[in-house]
């Protein structure tokens, strides 16, 4: 058998991601990224290379806002929260996504 890969994200899905994740509240970076590789049962890896510049475009586009803070392990971090404009954004981003995979796998059941 074949050694398991990491799919890669589609454009502007990791976005879509991240205010998902952060729809249940506050999260630090490492927590953010931790929660969406257990959810996807570890089929999706956000490395810190895109993670941090990710959350900092959004923290310009005015979806999240951060605080300094302690992490479970008693170590500073940013801790990175929705803001409505985020909870806005995360709507249309799920609705524009579901609409993509329809029409993908519409694509793809076709001869």
């Amino acid at each position: 058998m074949g050694e398991r890969t990491t799919p890669e994200l589609l454009p502007g899905t990791l976005y879509m991601l991240i205010l998902r994740t952060l729809r249940g509240g506050p999260l630090h970076g490492y927590a953010i990224a931790k929660r969406v590789k257990d959810s996807s049962r570890e089929d999706l890896i956000i490395e810190d290379g895109s993670l941090y510049p990710a959350l900092n475009r959004m923290l310009v586009k005015g979806w999240l806002k951060a605080e300094w803070g302690i992490s479970e392990n008693n170590r500073k971090a940013r801790f990175y929260q929705l803001t409505p404009e985020g909870r806005h954004q995360l709507e249309q981003e799920s609705e524009d996504f579901d609409r993509l995979i329809r029409a993908i796998q519409l694509v793809m059941r076709t001869a």
